[in-house]
């Protein structure tokens, strides 16, 4: 059985419901699950997970949320090692362009990104599926 954590941030309950559901996908595949706020995670907690899946929404100018997620993403980013790694997160404006950022940064530190995702606003019925897909792959 897989250990997968689902790591996120959220400011308005979006990126939340969409760890929500991809704690389920995984969950349906066999995995355990622990769903965990940024603030709460960290290198020391790494170890006991097989797979992470991260979760932050667009802010500002289609950046990362940079008081609590960034701070322990750059902590954890370099420890991932081969563990398969799933990004997701919410957007309300722009067309997404924070997502991929934070792809080409999490591939170019050599992160072993099995898939990424996000929604618009509230995850409709189709980011949903979407979640639940991508949460799947971690277990």
């Amino acid at each position: 059985m897989s250990n997968v954590a689902v790591v996120f941030w959220s400011g308005t309950g979006n990126t939340e419901a969409m760890a929500d559901l991809v704690a389920q996908g995984a969950s349906a595949k066999g995995a355990k699950v622990s769903i965990i706020q940024a603030s709460d995670f960290g290198a020391d907690r790494l170890d006991g997970y097989d797979a992470v899946a991260f979760g932050c929404p667009a802010m500002g100018d289609e950046e990362l949320e940079d008081t609590e997620f960034l701070p322990m993403y750059d902590e954890v980013e370099p420890l991932l090692g081969d563990r398969k790694v799933v990004l997701f997160g919410s957007y309300d404006w722009n067309d997404g362009e924070w997502m991929e950022l934070w792809e080409q940064r999490a591939e170019a530190a050599g992160v072993n990104v099995v898939d990424s995702l996000i929604a618009k606003d509230y995850p409709d019925d189709e980011a949903s599926a979407e979640c639940m897909r991508v949460g799947a792959l971690l277990a």
